[in-house]
């Protein structure tokens, strides 16, 4: 691989990394895909970042399920969902005052519900 692509890669893939990480304090900003671009890149240009991401103790399980069987962890959905749910609560009730950014809140975050909803439930996790 060209040089300059394996940097250019490596460097992008650190940059999903950053952004995957900010994005489990801030729901509106995705997790999984920013990881999921991080494997991607990292994949393409580095093995041992790749071996790394994916070892990883933190979000190397939810990648692994995810790019292996398309499945989210139990305790992801959940978690996932309740803080979503409760920004976006907060978020109606409290900041946006005007109907139509209310609704289109709602309307996101019914959206999300549905599609993480819509995978599978990893197997290992209803067994605890």
């Amino acid at each position: 691989m060209n040089p300059v692509k394996k940097y250019l890669y490596i460097g992008l893939g650190t940059l999903f990394l950053g952004l995957g990480t900010v994005g489990i304090f801030l729901p509106l900003l995705p997790t999984t895909p920013f990881w999921l671009l991080t494997c991607w890149f990292y994949i393409r240009s580095s093995e041992t970042l790749y071996n790394r991401a994916m070892a990883n103790r933190y979000f190397g399980s939810y990648i692994r399920a995810y790019v292996e069987d398309k499945s989210i962890p139990l305790r992801g959905k959940v978690i996932s969902l309740s803080v979503m749910w409760l920004t976006m609560g907060c978020s109606v009730l409290f900041f946006v005052h005007a109907l139509w950014g209310r609704i289109l809140l709602i309307g996101i975050a019914v959206g999300v519900t549905w599609h993480i909803l819509s995978f599978p439930t990893r197997k290992e996790d209803n067994k605890k």
